[in-house]
């Protein structure tokens, strides 16, 4: 072959070849949604994909809902902060999960945390239960959920023993889910979600004191932040000007240290923004995503994981990529936002170092993720064979694929070790993906538009 011919070839495979694998964003988010199918409580459907699941908890005070991490107690605090991050990246980035095939799947997913929340609340005696079983006795136990045996307690919010935060927080989400169903064109159920959600949110409002003390396994720092969210949602949901104006009275223009099942601080700056386009809110967003940024106070790992803390490290990252999505979706810096979210995606998707490069902190995306999450359910042998602390201390993978769980991820200097024992890096949690998801989506929505930024990602994957 003529050497201008050879010389020609080379310039063009340099050209049409990434410096990085490709990333299956619609992939990933696809299998996001199951790992939500592998967390529902009571009885199942008839479409349920996850086939080593089964029905369970059927005698729960309140049936149904999202069995909160690895273990199986429902913590009303971060399933309904799960539900709203998932519902706001649904609403934006719509066309995300259209262009995954994936609408469908996704409203019948989040349609299980908002029955449940529906049976939840009476409005009659203003009853709201948040939690479902007790941590210290589930977390003794390990086995499929079943199987369970122990007693499973109730625990409930009314005007003598107070929760606004927990109750604030849940009527966010039913607000957020009215707006989700409205737009795709299910009045019934928007209206009955928004009912629920404004007198959810005017018993919060009235009855204030927070549930989640220092002593829960979920404690919170205040409540002003779920009624700023809960407010912002409902204004959405109804264009009244008071919930606009209950929003502007609860709203935190500090920057918070990050974006949490407990911290919804920055989410509603956004939320606030988005309505009325005022610079205070637009400067308290920018702050807290420059905080973000490399040297703004939040360390990396090696291969650029915005690292904030080890315990579900990769969560806090999605949650602000997704933040940071949503951002530019609004025109903050789109540019650098976009790219830096985008780039944190692809950390969690495989751009790292881990095993030799190319790891995924998303069980069952690629070639090499998680074998042992730390998750009783799908460490389970398939029955009649037992499943207890022996399966537990086994060092084998498990044996059911818990599809789209994010793990808790590396530490600071992206170490990671696929235990499951390793409760701290090896976690897997509803509120862990929330974020994560709706950048997923977020990314889809990118590609869709021929708008996905380049990355520069300091360990890419090459395969």
């Amino acid at each position: 072959m003529p050497t201008l011919w050879v010389g020609l070839l080379g310039l063009l495979a340099l050209m049409y070849c990434p410096a990085e694998a490709a990333k299956n964003y619609a992939s990933a988010l696809s299998k996001s949604i199951l790992f939500y199918d592998a967390q529902r409580s009571g009885p199942l459907p008839a479409n349920n994909p996850v086939p080593w699941r089964g029905d369970s908890a059927l005698n729960d005070c309140v049936v149904g809902g999202w069995y909160d991490a690895g273990d199986h107690v429902k913590f009303g605090l971060p399933m309904s902060s799960s539900t709203t991050l998932l519902l706001w990246g649904l609403i934006r980035f719509k066309d995300g999960y259209i262009k995954a095939n994936q609408l469908n799947h996704m409203l019948d997913s989040i349609k299980w945390p908002l029955d449940y929340f529906l049976r939840a609340w009476n409005p009659s005696t203003r009853t709201l239960t948040v939690q479902v079983g007790d941590g210290y006795a589930d977390h003794e136990w390990w086995g499929r959920p079943e199987d369970m045996t122990m007693s499973r307690p109730c625990q409930t919010v009314t005007t003598s023993n107070r929760g606004s935060d927990v109750a604030a927080g849940t009527a966010a989400a039913l607000a957020a889910g009215a707006v989700a169903f409205m737009n795709n064109g299910d009045t019934v159920y928007s209206d009955e979600l928004l009912v629920a959600a404004e007198s959810l949110y005017d018993f919060a409002k009235t009855y204030r004191g927070i549930f989640y003390g220092a002593a829960s396994f979920y404690a919170s720092s205040g409540d002003r932040d779920e009624l700023c969210e809960a407010s912002i949602w409902l204004y959405k949901a109804t264009r009244l000007s008071k919930y606009l104006n209950d929003a502007r009275s609860f709203v935190d223009t500090g920057t918070a240290w990050a974006l949490s099942w407990d911290d919804k601080r920055a989410a509603c700056q956004l939320l606030i923004y988005e309505e009325t386009h005022e610079n205070q809110y637009r400067s308290a967003v920018v702050n807290f995503l420059q905080s973000w940024q490399p040297g703004g106070g939040v360390s990396y790992t090696p291969c650029g994981l915005a690292w904030r803390d080890k315990w579900g490290a990769n969560r806090y990252a999605g949650n602000v990529a997704f933040l940071a999505l949503l951002a530019g979706e609004m025109g903050i810096d789109a540019a650098k936002y976009r790219k830096w979210a985008v780039e944190q995606v692809n950390f969690l998707l495989g751009d790292n170092n881990h095993a030799g490069g190319c790891f995924s902190y998303v069980v069952g995306y690629g070639n090499k993720y998680p074998l042992q999450p730390h998750h009783r359910s799908s460490s389970c042998p398939s029955p009649p064979q037992a499943c207890n602390w022996d399966t537990y201390n086994l060092h084998s993978p498990n044996p059911h694929v818990l599809n789209g769980a994010l793990v808790g991820g590396p530490d600071q200097n992206d170490n990671y070790v696929d235990l499951r024992s390793d409760y701290v890096h090896n976690e897997v949690a509803t509120d862990y993906n929330s974020g994560f998801q709706g950048a997923l989506a977020g990314a889809v929505h990118l590609e869709a538009l021929h708008a996905l930024p380049s990355t520069n990602n300091r360990c890419p994957c090459n395969q």
